[in-house]
């Protein structure tokens, strides 16, 4: 369809026309994302004539028809600059619902607001959708947003979040967690302002349903429940986004602790539920694991402490089951071949790590699963399928990231002793961590723990002295090759080492040295030329 066609004709259509006109384009462009060069002036223009369209009182479906041109319209970022403006924002911004300092007004008192007619709330979605594109896409628009205060428009309706409709509460979350991501100064005003964090955690527990039984403990989800719908899981993973990034390198005060636990109850809960697939209920656990990764790590003990459901008597009444989660998460993501390890398993060995260093019980669980006492000494610690014979291969890999996070993991595990340590790994797996913690030589790390001793199966006591502490297992014993050889045969294989060793020393590939006198090494022949000092001196006449 030919723009030039549309916008002459935009300038004289009734509201009917314009309707038809755009939906048409809006068919033959739904699926289009690359746009011509050519056309760029074009397109803005159509932009700028939609805009024009959208401020007159015109009806629902007109609006949303304009709105959906104006969504494939923002795809193109070249195009934005008529909507990139104060006047573009605030009419998406009150199509949309969400209050801006132009409006007057106050969305939590709107009773029209809470139940949105069919035809409107279309036209709220569509709006969303704009506004996501245009944050997403233009830098101007950000800046725009901030000057309309367009997060006091969200946070007003995170307050009534109760009453959404799906998508109306999906696109208002994801604009939430666009322009907290894109906006790092937002976060802020989100966060202190109007209490982001606090409001974000409320939509969490609404959607998930979450009963607290608890300051900080939720009642157990029934294993023979149904799982999360997978509307509720959507907006879930949105929510859970923004509030990563309003939790971002922010440490908090005494008051902002309690909210943090809060949280951290949440994310448990989360955990224990299950989605309507195996791929959705891993991104809820990547989300979750994410987020712990925001909080203190002191706050780290409701994974564990929930009195109501009890707990298991070995780990001090202790309940495992949110850590045994994680454990699994992590197995899950190894065990993907051809992962980005970086992005997909390092969170979740940090959590672990912080977790493991800080809180006794943890540690003392993890390591019961992932390093229990040795018995298998002949195979090598990098062998196997167990998840130590997996986090040890890591400990090679060749991202230096992975790595060293695997190998953290591990020692911290082995409460940072490096005899500890090199039992269940062996030094040349180790040793790239003990040389970056300057521990190559024997010692352990700067973290006190608890005075709990390791016990060895007798298995390991027994192989202990004939164990290769390189390879961390006892070797089979190699056959000597010379048992059978005769003093000729010696004789003739040392002869034939020996001119190999005259051949690569005058190709210079290797060079014999010696020690001098002063113990500094030289090439063979200048040691052999300097006679020590005392014997010239006992020669001499």
């Amino acid at each position: 369809m030919d723009l030039g066609n549309i916008l002459t004709q935009l300038e004289i259509a009734n509201e009917e026309d314009i309707c038809e006109l755009l939906k048409q384009y809006n068919e033959e462009n739904s699926h289009t994302f690359a746009f011509d060069q050519k056309e760029e002036t074009l397109r803005s223009k159509l932009c700028r004539s939609v805009l024009t369209v959208l401020r007159r009182q015109v009806q629902p479906i007109c609006k949303k028809t304009c709105l959906e041109t104006l969504r494939i319209l923002s795809r193109d970022k070249r195009v934005l600059a008529p909507v990139a403006t104060r006047e573009g924002i605030t009419i998406l911004g009150g199509m949309a619902k969400l209050c801006t300092e132009e409006e007057v007004g106050d969305k939590e008192d709107s009773k029209e607001d809470a139940v949105l007619m069919e035809a409107e709330r279309l036209v709220v979605v569509e709006a969303l959708k704009c506004l996501c594109n245009v944050v997403y896409n233009s830098p101007a628009a950000q800046q725009v947003c901030v000057d309309v205060q367009l997060a006091h428009g969200l946070c007003a309706s995170l307050r009534t979040s109760h009453t959404w409709h799906h998508e109306v509460g999906l696109f208002t979350l994801r604009l939430l967690f666009l322009l907290s991501a894109l906006r790092p100064d937002v976060r802020g005003v989100l966060r202190k302002e109007h209490d982001g964090v606090r409001l974000l955690s409320e939509v969490l527990e609404h959607i998930l349903d979450v009963q607290w039984v608890g300051t900080y403990e939720t009642t157990c989800p029934d294993p023979q429940a149904l799982p999360v719908p997978a509307e509720d899981n959507e907006r879930a993973m949105e929510a859970l986004k923004a509030m990563f990034n309003l939790t971002l390198s922010y440490n908090g005060d005494e008051e902002d602790d309690h909210q943090f636990r809060i949280i951290a109850a949440i994310l448990r809960h989360l955990l224990m539920l299950k989605t309507e697939t195996e791929e959705k209920t891993e991104e809820a656990h990547s989300h979750a694991v994410n987020l712990l990764n925001n909080l203190p790590v002191s706050c780290l003990d409701v994974l564990i402490d929930v009195p109501v459901q009890g707990g298991q008597e070995k780990y001090d009444g202790k309940n495992m089951d949110a850590i045994q989660t994680l454990l699994d998460f992590m197995e899950k993501r190894i065990n993907k071949q051809g992962s980005n390890y970086k992005e997909g398993l390092t969170p979740v060995l940090s959590l672990l790590t912080e977790g493991s260093r800080h809180h006794r019980e943890i540690r003392r669980y993890i390591k019961a699963q992932v390093l229990p006492p040795r018995k298998d000494v002949k195979i090598r610690p990098e062998i196997g399928t167990t998840i130590k014979n997996k986090l040890v291969r890591l400990m090679t890999h060749v991202d230096l990231g992975v790595k060293q996070a695997a190998a953290e993991f591990l020692f911290v595990l082995c409460k940072e002793r490096v005899d500890n340590l090199l039992k269940y790994t062996g030094y040349g797996n180790a040793a790239g961590l003990l040389v970056y913690r300057g521990l190559h030589e024997g010692g352990r790390g700067d973290t006190q723990y608890s005075d709990d001793e390791d016990s060895d199966t007798e298995e390991y006591k027994c192989a202990k002295p004939f164990i290769n502490p390189i390879t961390g297992h006892v070797e089979e014993p190699m056959p000597n090759p010379m048992e059978e050889m005769t003093e000729e045969q010696k004789e003739y294989e040392a002869q034939k080492l020996i001119n190999m060793l005259d051949k690569l020393s005058r190709q210079n590939v290797i060079r014999p040295m010696g020690v001098r006198p002063d113990g500094t090494l030289a090439p063979l022949e200048e040691t052999l030329c300097d006679a020590p000092e005392e014997n010239s001196a006992s020669d001499s006449d």
